[in-house]
């Protein structure tokens, strides 16, 4: 059975073990080299003690003066007591006087006084004083040599000094050193290591406990992951800065160049959006608009011990949107289809009956008078916009609208002929811009919701503050809704008014906000999304007081060519002192 191999040891742990490896080769150097420098400082020290030494004794008067006697009287009673007292107080091993013959007068072993000195003294016969270092009958020591000259006779040699300490010594001295060298490298070495230990400790508990190539390969399928995934990813650290975006991400904020350092407030991103960046909890499945996208936001903080920073995710719903408004559009005029299917069922019952009656005549007129109706309706929507889905949005619109009880009517200014509208100009973008106003029209307009008790305190459905218009009773007011459509001057004017109670004036700085809205929670982003489609476009959105009472929504948009000033319908100019232009 083949044993599995050992587990590689932790990154913290291959650090530990150089860390104290390297502390001790580098403790151990600097003590080996410590124990060299102060061998070679001892054997200094001692030559130029034994030299201060013998200097001393051969310049002694007595010294000089029992060399000159000793032809006559035996120097060494008057010199030996002498060499011993300065021996043990000048701390050398030996001071040894001898005639210029080297037979010693002096010597800490009496038994050699008289015998031939051991060593060199041929440079000191010759008067010069010198150090070496010889074996003697102690043992090797470093000795220095010095001549004794007669005070009378200055050129002749009359005796010789040696004074010396030997190695053995100079070592004891060196290993009382060393002792207390090894004593503090070993407090240095527990130092450094008890150090080591500590940061690697802490270096532990970062890295997980992971070698160096469990981190290798988490970073690089952190950097694969990171740039696979189509959803944006933001990591912030404690201070709000990017630490880290990926593809994605810069792709759905729209940034460009090194943003990694950089606030999340420097970004120039929307301020819901910047908001949501810089909050310090958590937020859940947040829809945020940018100027071309509308985006679900999710953040969580990162905490360990202490908040570190927070990592945001970033999906693209604006796509999503987009069939989202198609679809609801879709299921109003399913809405409308059943209902004016059962109204027609209603109105053929009627005619059956008043053919059974026999009164053919009125059923007839009955007939004739729905279909021309209808017919008109038909007609003049065709007519005047010639653009096939802003027409078919209108005809369905004012099929809803009428379910509503709301008559929506298309002014006589209106008028778009087929072709006029560029390919940059967006089917998608028209539906969402003029399907929304429409639709908050007709909510802000619609009897029901006018006699609905407590609206009046707050903004309407998607914006328009609910409430009653100066001399018109809600229970009084006709629920109407006009629409202008015009391509003219290289521009196209898209304008709805509304009989609802308008917005009130502290309210239109924050009518076009994400989320504004009294109808509860998910509300509040249609005319958010009209806002973001007229910026994309280059135009221009601007909010009035409509002459049926309550709020006009006006977008311009350029067709490429020169934009006609003063376009539009007749009343706008008449209510620009209260206007609010929000968009490009």
């Amino acid at each position: 059975m083949r044993l599995p191999l050992p587990r590689p040891r932790s990154l913290a742990g291959q650090l530990f073990a150089m860390q104290v490896v390297l502390v001790a080769a580098v403790v151990a150097g600097c003590a080996v080299f410590a124990y060299v420098t102060d061998r070679a400082q001892a054997e200094e020290t001692a030559r130029r003690q034994s030299t201060a030494t013998a200097t001393a004794v051969a310049e002694s008067p007595a010294v000089v003066a029992a060399a000159r006697a000793a032809g006559s009287v035996d120097p060494t009673p008057a010199l030996q007591p002498y060499a011993e007292a300065l021996r043990q107080h000048a701390g050398v091993t030996f001071v040894v006087i001898m005639a210029p013959d080297g037979t010693r007068w002096t010597h800490p072993e009496p038994a050699q006084i008289g015998r031939t000195y051991l060593g060199h003294i041929d440079r000191a016969v010759r008067g010069e004083t010198f150090s070496e270092i010889h074996m003697g009958v102690l043992g090797p020591s470093v000795r220095t040599v010095a001549p004794v000259f007669d005070d009378r006779d200055h050129g002749r040699v009359i005796a010789l000094v040696s004074a010396g300490i030997t190695i053995d010594r100079i070592s004891e001295q060196v290993r009382e050193q060393v002792a207390a060298l090894l004593g503090t490298a070993g407090g240095a070495l527990a130092l450094g290591g008890a150090g080591t230990y500590v940061i690697n400790a802490r270096l532990r508990r970062h890295t997980k406990g992971m070698n160096a190539t469990e981190l290798s390969r988490l970073h690089d399928y952190h950097e694969a992951a990171l740039h696979a995934v189509h959803e944006g990813l933001v990591m912030l650290d404690g201070q709000r800065r990017i630490a880290l975006i990926n593809d994605g991400a810069r792709e759905l904020l729209g940034l460009a160049g090194d943003v990694v350092g950089r606030s999340a407030a420097e970004l120039g991103l929307p301020a819901p959006l910047t908001g949501a960046l810089l909050s310090s909890g958590p937020r859940v499945d947040e829809l945020h608009l940018t100027d071309e996208r509308v985006l679900v936001v999710n953040t969580r903080p990162v905490v360990g011990g202490e908040r570190r920073g927070t990592v945001v995710t970033l999906r693209d719903r604006t796509e999503l949107q987009a069939l989202s408004g198609e679809l609801d559009s879709e299921r109003g005029f399913t809405e409308a289809l059943r209902s004016q299917a059962h109204e027609a069922a209603n109105r053929l019952h009627t005619v059956v009956s008043l053919i059974e009656l026999g009164r053919v005549e009125e059923a007839v007129g009955f007939a004739t008078a729905e279909l021309e109706l209808a017919q008109a309706l038909t007609d003049r929507v065709v007519t005047a916009v010639a653009e096939p889905v802003l027409a078919a949005l209108l005809l369905g619109k004012a099929a809803q609208a009428n379910e509503r009880g709301v008559e929506l009517t298309l002014t006589d200014t209106s008028r778009i002929d087929d072709g006029v509208l560029p390919v940059s100009l967006p089917s998608r973008d028209l539906v969402t811009i003029l399907g929304n106003l429409v639709d908050n029209a007709v909510e802000a307009a619609s009897p029901a919701d006018l006699r609905t008790p407590g609206l009046a305190d707050g903004p309407g459905p998607d914006g328009p503050a609910l409430g009653e218009s100066a001399g018109l009773p809600g229970d009084v007011r006709c629920a109407r809704v006009t629409v202008t459509a015009l391509a003219e001057g290289g521009e196209l004017l898209l304008q709805v008014g509304d009989s609802g109670p308008g917005v009130r004036p502290e309210d239109r700085a924050a009518v076009l906000d994400r989320g504004w809205s009294t109808r509860g929670p998910g509300r509040g982003l249609g005319l958010a999304l009209v806002q973001q489609a007229v910026t994309r476009a280059s135009g221009t959105l601007t909010l009035a007081e409509s002459p049926l009472g309550g709020a006009e929504f006006t977008v311009r948009l350029p067709l490429g060519g020169p934009v006609a000033a003063g376009s539009g319908a007749g009343h706008t100019a008449a209510v620009r002192s209260d206007r609010v232009e929000v968009g490009a």
